[in-house]
């Protein structure tokens, strides 16, 4: 699907985002707000969870912001009505902080799901819903690259309340249907990202390290592999997905085939920011415990089905990345 394809699919389309002042959700609503879609942001601004207004700075004028929890009833009861297309991207997702205390993924990303799940199925359920996962849910990989069926055996409680939300979805499609698309999205970074701390995103944490002239932590021997995608790559097989009627009922790997080491990404980000420096550390006791070993997906589903693969070389999103919080980072640290 070309250009003139996604705007034909979104132009004039209401549209809601949940989690849409939140980097991914952000990203997708600038890009929504481009191809003519009349775009609502449902985000709840949970401290320390990267919603920000100033991701939205240059529509703001353009959206509607719905300041409220996706796992208020009431509030989505009005929110969802005569959406043609909704994405849920709210979420907790911060996998260490999970380890220690496992109720806001409980309470946000399987409770949330279910009630967005249940206010689409009594008050719009012609919608077009798509949910954003984690590659996590799969766990360790018993075999590279990981297809979509692949053993699941999530290592995190984050990774299970994310696995618990995809499957929520699936049955909310087969048996009552409300039709959706589930993805699994890996190792995201790029432009309106939180990075107040290193919970999120290895790849834009390496970043904020580097311009702020630090020395970035490189875990273990540097060696395990990660299949990083640029933010924009990823609205695009998002948006591509929600296109296209043949990807309904299904999931599908969103990812990159071409894989770097934790090594090659931090001597990459060092010499596209032309400063900070880098070094091996031992693993904490909380990264070794969701720490899942290599990872690169396979990415043929939704080439075949959607026709979409990633076209962000790694060093040409890691410029823009840092070009942008170069110029942007009083807002985001």
């Amino acid at each position: 699907m070309d250009e003139n394809g996604l705007t034909e699919a979104f132009s004039g389309r209401e549209v809601l985002v949940t989690g849409g002042l939140g980097f991914i959700g952000s990203n997708l609503s600038l890009r929504l707000v481009e191809l003519g879609a009349r775009v609502t942001l449902l985000d709840a601004m949970l401290d320390g969870h990267g919603g920000n207004l100033f991701n939205i700075a240059p529509v703001k004028d353009q959206v509607q912001i719905n300041f409220s929890d996706v796992r208020d009833q009431n509030s989505l009861q009005y929110l969802v009505r005569g959406k043609e297309f909704i994405f849920h991207l709210a979420g907790q997702n911060d996998h260490v902080k999970s380890q220690t205390d496992p109720f806001p993924d409980l309470h946000i990303n399987i409770l949330g799901t279910a009630v967005l799940l249940e206010v689409c199925k009594h008050h719009n359920p012609g919608a077009h819903l798509i949910y954003t996962g984690t590659r996590g849910e799969y766990g360790p990989s018993m075999r590279l690259p990981v297809d979509e069926e692949a053993p699941i055996n999530p290592k995190g409680i984050y990774e299970l309340s994310s696995l618990t939300a995809q499957k929520l979805f699936k049955i909310y499609n087969d048996n009552y249907d409300l039709r959706s698309i589930t993805l699994r999205l890996t190792n995201i970074y790029g432009e309106r990202a939180q990075m107040r701390h290193n919970r999120f995103g290895v790849a834009n944490w390496f970043i904020r390290q580097a311009l702020d002239e630090q020395t970035i932590s490189v875990y273990g021997d540097g060696s395990a592999k990660r299949d990083f995608l640029y933010v924009g790559d990823a609205v695009e097989a998002i948006l591509r997905c929600a296109a296209c009627e043949d990807a309904y009922g299904e999931l599908f790997n969103v990812g990159n085939d071409q894989a770097s080491s934790f090594r090659e990404l931090a001597e990459m980000v060092v010499e596209v920011a032309g400063s900070g420096r880098w070094q091996f550390t031992p693993f904490s006791r909380e990264r070794a415990i969701v720490e899942p070993g290599d990872f690169i997906s396979d990415i043929t589903k939704i080439g075949r089905v959607v026709g979409w693969r990633p076209s962000t070389p790694l060093q040409v999103g890691l410029q823009r990345s840092v070009a942008y919080y170069r110029l942007n980072k009083e807002h985001y640290w």
